[in-house]
C-alpha cells in the first residue's frame, strides 16, 4: 500500500516505523529536516520537507498515487486542510486525520464530504481516556481491550502467588470455573511470549492474556490473582484534555480529585466540572498530597505531558501508600526502565494506543479492530470472515484446519450476540468475527490473506 504520513512526531514516526516494516511504501512529510534525516537513515521510507497542507508539498510527496493519507501533525487545522486538499485536488481514497480539540470534535457533521472530508477521525485523548477508564473498571488488569463493541474482551493480568490457577495446567480452567468459558491466548514469561498449550503450567509473575465474554472477565481474573476490591477514590495529576475527559466521565461513578499546576487552567476546570474536586498545586508536593489523603487513594494517574514529572510524582505517591499508580510515559526507554523497576503499576503509551486506532484502517482483509500489545511487538486483531468454503480460506473450516502462521492463534469467535471460545472443532461461519492474537507482527500479512475473499481457493 502507498501511504503518505504527515507529521514526524511521536505518532507519525511510530506509524512510519510500524507500517514500513510491513512492506508498505511510506512517505513522511514534516517541516523538520533533521528529524526526517534521522528517520530516513533508520527506516526504509521516503521523506519530504515542507508544510503538510501545502498542495505543492503534497504533490511532491506523491499524493496523486497514494492509497491513503494519514495526517497526524500537531496542528488540527493542518490535518483537516490536508484531507480537504487530498480529496478535492487528488481524490485520495482514504484520509485519516488526528484531531485533538474538543471544539472541533463536538460537531460530528463537520467531518463529511461537504466540509472536511475525513474518512477516519482519530482523537488520541479520547483513545487514551477510554484505555485508562477500562483499567479502572477492572482492578488488577494491565490491559483491557474491547472487541465486537465490548461483547468480548482481551485482558492482560500478572499471575500472583496464591492465585487458584497458578501452578496448575491451563486445561484445569474448566474444572475451576464450570459454566464459564475462557481462552488463554498468550503468556509472556520473563519477557518472552508463547502461545500456550493445555498441558502447560501458569507460573507466578507470568503476564497472561486471556479472552472471555465481558460478563465473565472478573471470574477469570480471580483464577490468576486475588481479586481486588473495586476502586472508589481517584486522583488525576494534570488537567489537560485527557485529565478533563477522565474527570468528567469518572466523576459520575467515582470520587475524583484533579490536581492542576496552572492556576488559570484549574479555575477553568472548576467552572466546567461539577462531578470532581479541582485542586491547584504540584503533584510532586508531598505536603499537599498528604493533606489530600493520598494514602487513602485507590488510583493515582499521572497525565501531564512531562514524562519525568509523571514518573517522579508516581514514584512519590506509590511510596506514600496509593493503592494503584498509572502514568503516561511517551519514551520507550523510560517504559522499559519503569516496568523492570516495578515502581509504577501501569505505564501508558499514548502513541501505541493511537497507533492501534490507526492500524485497523490500514490492514488488508476485513479487519475491524487492531490493538498493539507489548509496545508494538504483538497484536490482537478482530477480523470478519466472509464467503464460503470455496471462496474463503477460513469459512466452512474447523479452527483446527485453519493454517495459521507460527505465533498466531484464534482466541474467540463472536457470532451475532454469542461469544464462542475457539476450540479446535468449532466451524467458522460467514460473517463470524474472529479474535486473533499475533506474537510476531511480521506474520501479519499471512493472517490478512486468510480473510481476503477470492473467486476460488479450491
Amino acid at each position: 500500500m502507498n501511504i503518505l504520513i504527515l507529521g514526524a512526531g511521536q505518532v507519525g514516526s511510530s506509524a512510519a516505523e510500524n507500517l514500513s516494516s510491513e512492506a508498505n511504501d511510506i512517505t513522511l512529510v514534516d517541516n523538520n529536516a533533521g528529524i526526517l534525516q534521522e528517520l530516513r537513515d533508520r527506516l526504509d521510507i521516503q521523506t519530504v520537507t515542507g508544510h503538510g497542507s501545502h498542495p505543492d508539498v503534497l504533490k511532491k510527496a506523491g499524493i496523486a498515487d497514494a492509497d491513503m493519507l494519514i495526517a497526524v501533525t500537531n496542528s488540527d487545522e493542518t490535518n483537516m486542510v490536508a484531507c480537504q486538499i487530498a480529496h478535492s485536488m487528488f481524490h485520495t481514497p482514504t484520509k485519516i486525520a488526528r484531531v485533538r480539540s474538543p471544539e472541533y470534535l463536538k460537531y460530528h457533521n463537520l467531518f463529511d464530504e461537504s466540509t472536511f472530508p475525513v474518512d477516519v477521525l482519530i482523537s488520541p485523548e479520547q483513545l487514551v481516556s477510554n484505555h485508562i477508564q477500562r483499567l479502572i473498571e477492572f482492578p488488577g488488569a494491565l490491559q483491557v481491550l474491547d472487541f465486537a463493541n465490548g461483547q468480548a474482551q482481551l485482558v492482560g493480568v500478572r499471575a500472583y502467588y496464591g492465585g487458584p490457577l497458578v501452578g496448575h495446567e491451563i486445561s484445569t480452567l474448566r474444572k475451576h470455573m464450570p459454566g464459564v468459558d475462557i481462552r488463554v491466548a498468550a503468556i509472556f514469561r520473563r519477557g518472552k511470549g508463547f502461545i500456550p498449550k493445555g498441558y502447560q503450567v501458569i507460573e507466578a509473575d507470568d503476564e497472561v492474556f486471556f479472552i472471555a465474554a465481558r460478563k465473565d472477565i472478573l471470574k477469570a481474573m480471580s483464577e490468576l490473582r486475588k481479586l481486588e476490591k473495586p476502586f472508589r477514590r481517584i486522583m488525576l495529576a494534570g488537567g489537560g484534555n485527557i485529565g478533563r475527559r477522565l474527570a468528567e466521565s469518572l466523576g459520575k461513578k467515582y470520587q475524583v480529585k484533579i490536581l492542576e499546576h496552572s492556576e488559570q487552567r484549574a479555575r477553568e476546570l472548576a467552572r466546567e466540572l461539577d462531578t470532581a474536586i479541582v485542586l491547584k498545586g504540584d503533584a510532586a508536593d508531598e505536603n499537599l498530597l498528604l493533606d489530600e489523603n493520598i494514602d487513602q487513594m485507590d488510583v493515582f494517574c499521572a497525565l501531564t505531558n512531562d514524562d519525568e514529572a509523571n514518573i517522579l510524582s508516581s514514584m512519590l505517591v506509590k511510596k506514600l501508600g496509593t493503592r494503584k499508580v498509572m502514568s503516561i510515559i511517551n519514551r520507550h526507554s523510560y517504559v522499559d526502565l519503569i516496568e523492570s523497576h516495578g515502581s509504577i503499576d501501569v505505564a501508558i503509551s499514548p502513541q501505541q494506543i493511537t497507533l492501534s486506532g490507526l492500524l485497523a484502517h490500514v490492514r488488508r482483509g476485513d479487519v475491524v479492530a487492531v490493538h498493539s500489545l507489548r509496545r508494538g511487538a504483538a497484536e490482537a486483531i478482530e477480523a470478519i470472515a466472509h464467503g464460503d468454503r470455496h471462496t474463503s480460506r477460513v469459512v466452512g473450516r474447523a479452527i483446527g484446519e485453519v493454517k495459521l502462521p507460527e505465533g498466531a492463534t484464534i482466541g474467540a469467535i463472536i457470532r451475532g450476540e454469542t461469544v464462542i471460545m475457539a476450540h479446535h472443532d468449532v466451524v467458522i461461519e460467514n460473517e463470524d468475527h474472529l479474535i486473533l492474537f499475533l506474537l510476531d507482527k511480521r506474520n501479519l500479512h499471512a493472517v490478512e490473506k486468510l480473510f481476503q475473499v477470492g473467486i476460488t481457493f479450491l
